[in-house]
């Protein structure tokens, strides 16, 4: 059992008092087989007129805070406590009926994968197919797994890792044309990837846990980070 603390502070600041208007703060992680949310501590600052709490459609626990006041700062402190116990090593193993690519979802499946299934962004020349096309062949029956490997390592091999602090998310066809990237632009790249390619996939944030930068008062200094999840 491990158990770890992540300390997330997101501060604002502007030239001038601004009205602030509605936020919306995704802090609180999915519960899963190896990990578990023990306690969370959420601070702000200036006091929000309002906070409440939803769940998305994807079910993510969402926090909306709104304030009535004006203000030349935001101060947002989480504070989460996990008991995170992941495996030794990753267990590949993959549905019988999906071993093979391409396969078909159950039909039962269906209406709830079509969202994690549609591309969302425009690519009128197969621009994401070409680039695959270079290292896969996409045309012929061959094993789930080694595909989408395939996919992953041909991202790592062809794009440099370039920090960005703007928000948002670099569009898959600008990914292309830079060969750079953070690492949410890569994870929409594979994402457009595996959908072209018939998958159901969908983004996801968390954090990384970095030993080597270990010290007395703090373990891990870990970043944010993004990766994709393909059903």
């Amino acid at each position: 059992m491990s158990l770890l603390m992540v300390r997330h502070l997101t501060r604002y600041r502007y030239k001038r008092p601004v009205r602030l208007g509605e936020h919306r703060l995704m802090f609180r992680p999915r519960d899963s087989f190896d990990q578990h949310l023990l306690d969370y501590r959420l601070s702000i600052s200036p006091q929000p007129s309002q906070i409440r709490w939803i769940h998305d459609l994807f079910g993510n626990c969402v926090t909306l805070f709104d304030f009535d006041t004006s203000s030349t700062f935001i101060d947002v402190e989480t504070t989460i406590r996990l008991d995170h116990t992941p495996e030794n090593a990753p267990d590949f193993q993959i549905d019988e009926s999906a071993k093979w690519h391409p396969f078909i979802y159950d039909p039962e499946q269906l209406p709830d994968l079509s969202a994690c299934m549609t591309r969302e962004f425009p690519d009128p020349d197969d621009q994401v197919q070409k680039w695959l096309r270079r290292f896969v062949n996409i045309d012929s029956r061959q094993p789930t797994g080694r595909l989408l490997m395939s996919v992953n390592q041909g991202i790592a091999d062809d794009f440099s890792y370039v920090r960005r602090t703007a928000s948002g998310t670099q569009p898959p066809l600008e990914t292309l044309k830079l060969r750079t990237g953070t690492c949410r632009d890569f994870a929409l790249l594979m994402m457009e990837a595996a959908r072209m390619l018939g998958f159901a996939a969908r983004f996801v944030t968390g954090y990384l846990y970095v030993p080597d930068r270990d010290a007395p008062a703090l373990l891990g200094g870990g970043s944010t980070h993004a990766w994709c999840q393909i059903y």
